[in-house]
Formats: structure tokens, C-alpha cells, sequence
């Protein structure tokens, strides 16, 4: 039996299969629902925002009862295994019952992100002067650097329309790309 490759191509009956195995069947569907996500949530910015700190809330308590319930087990005495814990619960409580600071929170981490992201490409950039692909690298630290300064320039009161917009736009080209894979999936098998 052979192994698939790492590269997309041959017939189109294995195209079909070598997406299946990699994206499962059901791209088009998930792509769908995620076009739809991100739509609402460029309609609806404030409230894709006060979602997405809601979820980071819910992980960090979810990951603070976990390591809990370890530190409890494994490491009753060490007083230092129990801080990572009690931070994360109160870090996600803090979040769940703040919303709105948890959204600023977040946006201000998408900023520091944005802002590596750019630093990053500027030096990628830089090492890559003169070969193909450097002005793309230059281009997308240029946009990082712009919506990372939109980020901070208003701080913290634009972060409840830009952290839902950010996300939500994330989640739409996520379901395109989806959407065309699960597409071609369906074209090569018939």
C-alpha cells in the first residue's frame, strides 16, 4: 500500500482522495458554517468580540481546573505547582466576569502580536533583498504594522470593534479557503 505524498497532484480521482485525507470530507460544510461566522461577525463586531473573550475565559478556566485537579494529585505540598493553576482561574474569572477588560486585553495582545509580525517581516524582508518574495514580506509588515498602530492608537476603547472585526474576518477567509478545498474535493471525484 502506498503512502500518500506530501504534494497535491495526478488524477483526479486522487486529488479527491489525497484532500479527503488531509481536509476530511466534510470542508465544504465547515467552510460554510465558518463564511457564515465570520459574516455575522462583521456585521456584528462588538459582540464577535465579547464572544471571543468569552472563549479565551472559558479555556483559561477549563485549563486552570485541569492543572488544578494534577497539582492536586501529583504535587499536594509544592506551593509553586498550584500558582499556574490559581492564576489561570482567576485570570479566565476575571475575563468571564470583565468582558469588556478582557476584550481590551486581547486587543492589546493582537497589537504586541502585530507588532513582532511586522518587526518579523521587515527582517525577513531584509534578509531576502533582491530575491522574489521580499516585497511581499516587506507588504505584509507594512499591514501589520497598520492595523497594529490602529490597535494602540485607539486603546482600549477600539478594541471592542477591532478584535471581533479582526477575528471575524480571520474566520471567513479560514471557511473561503475551506470552501474551495472542499470544492475541488467534490469536483475531482466526480
Amino acid at each position: 500500500m502506498q503512502e500518500p505524498s506530501n504534494t497535491i497532484g495526478g488524477e483526479p480521482g486522487a486529488v479527491a482522495r489525497q484532500l479527503s485525507l488531509r481536509f476530511g470530507r466534510y470542508s465544504l460544510i465547515v467552510g460554510t458554517l465558518l463564511i457564515l461566522l465570520g459574516g455575522v461577525g462583521i456585521v456584528l463586531p462588538e459582540l464577535m468580540s465579547l464572544e471571543t473573550s468569552v472563549f479565551i475565559a472559558s479555556l483559561f478556566l477549563i485549563g486552570g481546573i485541569f492543572w488544578l485537579s494534577h497539582a492536586f494529585k501529583y504535587s499536594l505540598r509544592n506551593w509553586s505547582d498550584w500558582l499556574k493553576p490559581v492564576l489561570l482561574l482567576i485570570t479566565g474569572g476575571l475575563m468571564l466576569f470583565y468582558p469588556l477588560s478582557g476584550v481590551a486585553a486581547v486587543g492589546l495582545l493582537l497589537a504586541i502580536y502585530l507588532l513582532m509580525d511586522a518587526f518579523g517581516s521587515f527582517a525577513l524582508a531584509s534578509s531576502l533583498h533582491g530575491a522574489p518574495g521580499g516585497g511581499w514580506m516587506i507588504f505584509n509588515g507594512v499591514v501589520s504594522l497598520f492595523l497594529a498602530v490602529l490597535f494602540l492608537v485607539g486603546w482600549p476603547q477600539t478594541s471592542m470593534f477591532l478584535v471581533g472585526l479582526y477575528v471575524a474576518i480571520s474566520l471567513f477567509f479560514d471557511g473561503m479557503a475551506l470552501v474551495y478545498i472542499g470544492w475541488i474535493q467534490r469536483r475531482a471525484a466526480s
